[in-house]
């Protein structure tokens, strides 16, 4: 050990997680443009998978129903989950674990919180009726209409097709987090491009100068709030629950600080022959290693709070501002009903083919939430096995790329089964209820870890703690009222 470094905290509070290894930290790359763009990408399928729930689906219809004052749940929910995300980003920076592994260090063991949060992954995320959303948007963008009765079997075709291709993405590449870095990049390009110049072409200034104001009038709840419906924008504004924990898998993966040090999920096809590590790797604490931890927080900052939280807040704005301004105040709108309007609206007044390119928009939208979903679900299921079960490790020619691939093939064929159960908008009301207690409790726990497993130079300053409490009261709140109005309606 380097004579300069100082003694690291104990690494195991409970459990039985066995203790992290130890070696240096690894610089990364000059903080240049080019590398920015070589060495960001976490945020970019993060926010890919954000911009179907809460941008695109959740955030017009509340904000027709109710109008623009709600907005500012948006602005709030993105900025405690932006402290959320870097404060988990901390301990994988500095362990090259998932958070989800440091939280299974804590009391009363991994085995609890293993499979308390592939419960609640499941709940979430397990219902995956966003493929027959693609499947609509992709019949009506080529039909010219919305599918009826008649149009069932084909719907269900298109929906397998979906599916498919969400499978054939995740087979290919050198690790999955890099195809899903790939394909996240190319569809928010498109739909930032696309809700820009539609934004310009359609929508008055004064109404884009109305939308903005709402996003910072604090305050202001409607009297006849759905909380199904809140508890969903709050949560989908930004990623809601067990995105956001994931999130720190995808840096694992990326090699970002010490996850250099402990492998990847890599592809079927990949020849690597580095094995994930079920134990993380620490550095010691010297000038070096901390000004490289320094220098990898830089890239941390951009991918998150100018990548994924500018881009949450924009991807609202554009899209709610849009629909705004075509859609008549206090409409109900199912989850198909805001793509359509804005299309025909479009399509009407200025050129026919607007038609095609804005439903086509909603299938990237659609296509990329469901892609997300998809690889958060099977991605938390298979971590979380992987680290607590040792038996499972100790299997001949068991690796964790096997399990995940095991995982996608189970999730396919419920997939096929399941994937006309419900619409849209009720799948994200059940995502809204299950992700409030999910960052509550898991605020707190972040906390934990981070005043008790890291050393006292990387620990989180008092603002950062008092916003992860913050984050939990929001949340815990939230979800007690939920809670209270599912008792007293029985």
């Amino acid at each position: 050990m380097n004579s300069s470094s100082k003694q690291q905290p104990e690494p195991m509070l409970f459990g039985n997680i066995a203790p992290w290894n130890e070696s240096d930290l690894t610089a990364p790359p000059p903080f240049t443009v080019r590398n920015l763009f070589r060495t960001i990408g976490p945020g970019a399928i993060l926010l890919a998978g954000s911009i179907g729930g809460g941008e695109w689906i959740v955030g017009p219809t509340i904000a027709v129903k109710y109008g623009m004052d709600i907005l500012w749940i948006a602005t709030v929910a993105i900025a405690l989950q932006l402290l959320f995300n870097l404060e988990g980003i901390r301990y994988t920076l500095y362990t090259g674990e998932p958070i989800l592994v440091g939280i299974m260090r804590l009391k009363p063991g991994s085995g609890f919180w293993a499979g308390g949060y592939v419960f609640a992954t499941i709940a979430q995320l397990g219902a995956p009726a966003l493929a027959a959303g693609c499947a609509s948007v992709l019949f009506a963008s080529f039909a010219g209409h919305m599918a009826g009765e008649g149009d069932t079997a084909i719907l269900q075709y298109l929906t397998y097709f979906v599916i498919a291709i969400t499978v054939c993405i995740l087979l290919s590449g050198k690790t999955i987090e890099r195809m899903l870095e790939y394909f996240s990049w190319i569809m928010i390009t498109f739909i930032f491009s696309f809700l820009i110049i539609v934004n310009i072409l359609f929508v008055p200034f004064d109404h884009w100068i109305k939308t903005l104001t709402g996003f910072f009038q604090f305050g202001s709840i409607p009297a006849d709030m759905d909380l199904f419906l809140l508890a969903a924008f709050a949560a989908t504004a930004g990623s809601g629950g067990v995105g956001n924990l994931v999130i720190t898998n995808w840096y694992r993966d990326k090699g970002f600080g010490m996850g250099a040090k402990v492998g990847s999920i890599t592809s079927a096809f990949s020849q690597s022959e580095m094995q994930l590590s079920p134990v993380g790797t620490v550095f010691p604490i010297n000038e070096e290693n901390l000004r490289n931890w320094n220098s990898w927080w830089k890239y941390v900052s951009v991918d998150q709070i100018w990548l994924w939280g500018v881009g949450c807040l924009v991807g609202m704005f554009l899209n709610v501002n849009l629909a705004t301004s075509v859609i008549p105040e206090g409409t109900n709108m199912d989850h198909m009903a805001a793509g359509a309007f804005q299309a025909r609206y479009m399509a009407d007044q200025l050129w026919s083919g607007f038609w095609w390119l804005a439903l086509l928009n909603g299938f990237w939208v659609l296509m990329s939430t469901h892609l997300s979903n998809t690889d958060v679900l099977i991605r938390t299921v298979t971590d979380i096995v992987w680290v607590a079960s040792p038996r499972l490790r100790e299997r001949r020619r068991m690796n964790i790329s096997r399990l995940y691939y095991a995982f996608l093939a189970i999730v396919t064929a419920w997939g096929l089964f399941a994937v006309n159960w419900g619409n849209a908008i009720n799948l994200f009301k059940i995502l809204g209820a299950v992700a409030g207690p999910v960052l509550a409790i898991a605020a707190i726990q972040i906390l934990r870890v981070n005043t008790k497993l890291l050393p006292k130079e990387l620990r989180p300053v008092i603002w950062r703690r008092c916003g992860l409490v913050l984050c939990a009261i929001c949340y815990g709140c939230l979800s007690g009222a939920l809670l209270w109005e599912l008792l007293s309606s029985n």
